[in-house]
């Protein structure tokens, strides 16, 4: 018995959401189909979860790579008239993902057995994401199964582009803090000690050292005397953090508080209007219905603001309001150009069309946003480093130089 949190929809359009019990994830969307609900999210949230080396390193995890070139090629072999099962089972000879391998072959037994691929697919939530099997289902009911994993395999290729540059930026200045970390602990454990003893040698214990000096020296005897509990402490508060940061209260106010830091908040806004503009588009485009795809958007973007507030457009929507009308008010996160072009769509029909056009502008203002902070982390750390050390440095000089005049 496993327990599975769960998110659906009713008939009348509103989200609902909880947590079941029961042996598979088959059962729970039995079990919501048969309330009438529409499921849009089912994730085990309870299980066995051992760790093996193998889980260390992401043995178990299909990388992105895999999963576009996967995409592609089914959707070229359905275009060309292969069926389903028999791509399934091609790919999966094929592929050099052992993962991915292991989820195909229960996924050719799945679609033989007659289950629509999109239900199929929901059975790996840690592989294929509610997006990717909403617009599966979508593309099944239309019969354009090959035209959307075409735009899924582009869609994951842009959001995968957009984290590499992300990660690329803050692998830097990472380094540099790790650096410094184990700088200041090195210098305050070895270093400041021996240094302490030179300068009382020299001036005797009466010796009155500057304040600054004597800090050092006090905070260096605390990290000797009380490591062992100093530094558990330090890393159990990050740990708690963390834990923290993952709860939803913790999340909603971090995410917050990052919509008001200056820098990062243009970065954050530019990648959330671009991931919104993307999968809204291509759910759009693949047939499905305003208010599921936007509830689907919501959960996609990775940020909690701006999942509240697509829910709340749904809402609105659902009660008759353009949703061009509904993104105007909320000007604090979509910039005013993302309303006009839906505007635009909603009067043209074409609004998978025009928001892709806005994903690729901001995709692009997301590469210069990053260039631009990338280029002023690194200064702002250099000058951090050397305030550091010229702090050290300050703090052993200026006792030197006073005992160096009473000698003299």
């Amino acid at each position: 018995m496993a327990s599975f949190k769960y998110i659906a929809t009713n008939a009348q359009g509103k989200t609902i959401s909880g947590t079941v019990d029961t042996t598979d994830r088959a059962a729970v969307l039995a079990a919501l189909i048969k309330q009438e609900l529409r499921p849009i999210s089912v994730k085990e949230v309870s299980g066995r979860s051992g760790i093996s080396f193998k889980n260390i390193l992401g043995g178990n995890k299909v990388k992105t790579n895999d999963l576009v070139i996967f995409t592609r090629q089914l959707s070229t072999m359905i275009s060309a008239g292969v069926p389903l099962d028999r791509g399934l089972g091609s790919l999966a000879k094929h592929t050099e993902s052992p993962a991915l391998k292991k989820i195909l072959d229960t996924l050719i037994k799945d679609v033989e057995a007659g289950t629509p691929f999109g239900n199929a697919l929901s059975k790996y939530p840690n592989t294929f994401s509610d997006v990717y099997v909403n617009m599966v289902r979508a593309g099944e009911a239309a019969g354009i199964l090959d035209e959307i994993l075409k735009r899924l395999a582009l869609q994951q290729e842009k959001n995968a582009t957009i984290r590499k540059k992300i990660k690329s930026a803050m692998a830097y200045p990472s380094v540099l803090v790790v650096i410094m970390i184990i700088a200041f602990f090195g210098l305050m454990l070895f270093v400041i000690p021996q240094i302490g003893k030179i300068l009382k040698d020299l001036g005797g214990p009466d010796a009155q050292l500057p304040f600054l000096t004597q800090m050092m020296l006090n905070l260096s005897a605390a990290l000797i005397s009380y490591w062992f509990i100093i530094i558990p402490a330090i890393g159990g508060g990050i740990f708690l953090l963390l834990r923290y940061l993952k709860t939803p209260r913790g999340k909603s106010q971090f995410h917050h508080l990052v919509l008001r830091i200056p820098a990062v908040k243009t970065i954050v806004m530019k990648v959330a209007v671009a991931r919104f503009a993307r999968t809204f588009s291509a759910l759009m485009g693949a047939g499905v219905a305003v208010l599921e795809a936007l509830n689907v958007t919501g959960h996609a973007i990775g940020n909690v603001v701006y999942e509240e507030a697509l829910l709340e457009a749904a809402e609105q929507v659902k009660g008759g309001k353009q949703l061009s009308e509904v993104i105007e008010t909320h000007e604090d996160l979509f910039p005013a150009i993302v309303a006009q072009m839906l505007s635009v769509g909603e009067e043209t029909g074409q609004t998978d069309t025009v928001l892709v056009k806005v994903a690729d502008f901001y995709e692009e203002e997301v590469d210069v946003a990053i260039d631009g902070l990338s280029a002023i982390i690194e200064p702002v750390m250099i000058v951090l480093m050397g305030s550091m050390v010229g702090l050290i440095a300050a703090s052993v000089m200026g006792p030197i130089a006073s005992l160096s005049q009473n000698i003299k």
